[in-house]
């Protein structure tokens, strides 16, 4: 038995210094040198100080900001340590009664529009994390961020369009705007 001890007790630490020592320190070191920023979050700093990430969305519902995509994480939106949808079917009334919710806060701060509301902006994403919104979703929005800002509507389109995303390698996905990005862009304007 002690024969047979001895080689299993070197093959756990020989593992054990390969697997979780390492192996983790070479995959962090190549993240590091070729992905910096990935490796860190995709964090974006402004003035030397971290306003968030582009991989995470963040709540904004004032009227002179891009709105993002609703969160159902919790206990609070936009908590990336709960990442999750919110795991209501199509003919769950609690569904049907946020989405109302959304759409009717919607309509109050731009009771102007009458364009129909794009589902992104009523209805969660599968993680409740998602930092973009659909082109629809951020041109809905322009009216009333424009007039808000007291900005020409041209001239906020003009950075929707900035700011528009295309397609994952030319094929995967639909075009899309990073909310945090676009509002922070906003922000800069004189």
């Amino acid at each position: 038995m002690l024969s047979q001890l001895r080689p299993a007790l070197v093959a756990l630490i020989a593992l054990t210094i390969i697997t979780g020592v390492l192996y983790p320190f070479a995959i962090t070191l190549i993240a590091q040198i070729a992905f910096p920023s990935q490796a860190n979050g995709s964090l974006i700093v402004q003035n030397g100080n971290v306003v968030g990430s582009a991989l995470i969305g963040q709540s904004f519902d004032a009227p002179k900001y891009f709105w993002s995509r609703p969160s159902a994480t919790g206990p609070f939106a936009y908590n990336a340590g709960a990442s999750s949808g919110s795991n209501l079917g199509p003919t769950n009334p609690a569904l049907l009664e946020a989405v109302q919710a959304r759409a009717e806060a919607l309509r109050a701060a731009d009771p102007n529009n009458t364009a129909p509301i794009p589902v992104d902006l009523v209805t969660a994403s599968g993680s409740g994390l998602d930092p973009h919104i659909s082109v629809a979703a951020a041109n809905y929005q322009i009216a009333r961020v424009a007039r808000a800002r007291n900005l020409e509507v041209a001239r906020v389109q003009q950075l929707v369009a900035q700011f528009t995303q295309g397609r994952t390698f030319g094929i995967l996905g639909e075009p899309r705007v990073n909310v945090l990005q676009l509002n922070l862009a906003l922000d800069a304007l004189p």
